[in-house]
C-alpha cells in the first residue's frame, strides 16, 4: 500500500513538473538587444562636417528607436531587423536603397540578405535595380521560395509578383553619390568600399536575426557582388551562437566567411562574442590589410561593434537600458 501511494505521489510530481515546464516554455525572457550599423570606413571627426554628423546621429537614433519599440513590445527579432534596414534604405545618408552608390556604368546595383537564427532560414537578392527596398525582397525570398538567393531580373520579377514596391531606377539617384561617382571615375579605379547598412537583434523569445543591405562599391565593375547578400560572409544568424552583419571590403569578407567564422569560433572554440569578433576583425583581417567591421549579438544579449577603420556608423539598445549611437573611433563597445 505504501509503495502504491509512493508511486502515485511520484507520478503526481512528474505530471506537475511537466505542466510547469510546458507553461514556462511559453514565457518570454524579457530580455532583448538591438544593434545597427550604417557602414564602416574613413569616418573622421576632422573630415565629416558637424552638420552632416548630426544628420547621421538623428537618423541612427530614429532607426534604433523604431527597432527597439518592436522588441520591447514582444515583437520578433526578424521584424525589428527588417524595420531598421528598411528605414536606412529609405534614407539618402546610407549606401543602400535610396543612397546607393553608382557602378562604373553609372548604374545602381543593390544587394541584401536576411537570416532567421531560430531555423537557419535565409533569403537574399543581388544586383537589383528597381526594388525600392531590397531587404523586403530578401525576406520574401526566404519566406516564399525554396531558395536562398535570387539575382537581377529573376529577383525583380519575383518582387513584383510579391507586390513589393517597385520604382524607376532614377529613384535611387542622389546628387552626392553622383558627384562621388564622377570623382572616382576621373581616377578610373574603384572607390569607397565600406558603405553598407545592417542590423542584428535578440528578441524576448530568445531568437536571433541578422540582415544587411548595400549599394556596393563606388565605380565597381558592373555585375560585381560583395559579401552583403552572401549568407555566411556578410550575414549570419544562429540561435546556438550569434547574429552578425558585416560592412567593409566585401571580397575579403567572402574569402574569410567572416559572419559565419565569428559564430563558429564561439560554437566550436568556446570563444566569447567579443573574443571571436576581435580575432577576426582586428587580427585575422587586419593581417590581410582588409578594412571593415561587424555588429553582432549573442544568444545571451551580449553585443559587439568591432571595426578596424577610422569609424563606423553604429547604434545599440538593450532591455537593461543601455543605448547609444556613435560614428567615430572614440571607443569600441
Amino acid at each position: 500500500m505504501k509503495k502504491t501511494l509512493l508511486l502515485l505521489f511520484l507520478a503526481f510530481l512528474a505530471l506537475t513538473a511537466c505542466k510547469q515546464s510546458t507553461h514556462n516554455s511559453g514565457k518570454t525572457t524579457g530580455k532583448y538587444t538591438l544593434v545597427i550599423h550604417g557602414g564602416a570606413g574613413s569616418i573622421d571627426k576632422n573630415t565629416l562636417p558637424d552638420s552632416i554628423a548630426q544628420q547621421y546621429r538623428v537618423k541612427l537614433q530614429q532607426v534604433l528607436d523604431s527597432g527597439t519599440y518592436i522588441l520591447k513590445n514582444g515583437g520578433k527579432a526578424l521584424d525589428a531587423v527588417t524595420k531598421c534596414i528598411t528605414m536606412m534604405e529609405n534614407s539618402p545618408l546610407f549606401n543602400a536603397g535610396k543612397g546607393a552608390v553608382f557602378n562604373a556604368d553609372g548604374v545602381n546595383e543593390m544587394d541584401a540578405s536576411i537570416m532567421d537564427g531560430s531555423n537557419l532560414m535565409a533569403g537574399a537578392v543581388a544586383n537589383v535595380h528597381s526594388i525600392k527596398n531590397p531587404i523586403l525582397a530578401a525576406r520574401a525570398v526566404m519566406e516564399h521560395t525554396p531558395h536562398v538567393l535570387l539575382i537581377t531580373k529573376g529577383a525583380e520579377d519575383f518582387a513584383r509578383k510579391q507586390g513589393l514596391e517597385m520604382v524607376d531606377p532614377s529613384y535611387f539617384f542622389t546628387e552626392s553619390r553622383w558627384k562621388s561617382y564622377l570623382r572616382v571615375k576621373a581616377k578610373m579605379e574603384p572607390g569607397e568600399k565600406h558603405g553598407t547598412v545592417g542590423c542584428v537583434a535578440l528578441d524576448m523569445h530568445g531568437n536571433l536575426a541578422a540582415g544587411t543591405s548595400t549599394g556596393g562599391m563606388t565605380y565597381k565593375m558592373p555585375g560585381r557582388v560583395g559579401d552583403s547578400p552572401i549568407i555566411g560572409a556578410g550575414t549570419y544568424a544562429d540561435n546556438a551562437s550569434c547574429a552578425v552583419s558585416c560592412t567593409g571590403h566585401g571580397e575579403y569578407f567572402i574569402r574569410n566567411v567572416v559572419a559565419y567564422d565569428i559564430g563558429a569560433l564561439m560554437k566550436y572554440n568556446q570563444l566569447s562574442l567579443k573574443e571571436a569578433a576581435n580575432y577576426v576583425i582586428l587580427d585575422k583581417l587586419k593581417k590581410q590589410k582588409a578594412e571593415g567591421g561587424i555588429i553582432a549579438v549573442d544568444k545571451f544579449g551580449n553585443f559587439a561593434l568591432t571595426f578596424n577603420t577610422s569609424g563606423m556608423f553604429r547604434g545599440y539598445a538593450t532591455s537593461e537600458g543601455f543605448s547609444g549611437v556613435s560614428m567615430f573611433k572614440d571607443h569600441q563597445e
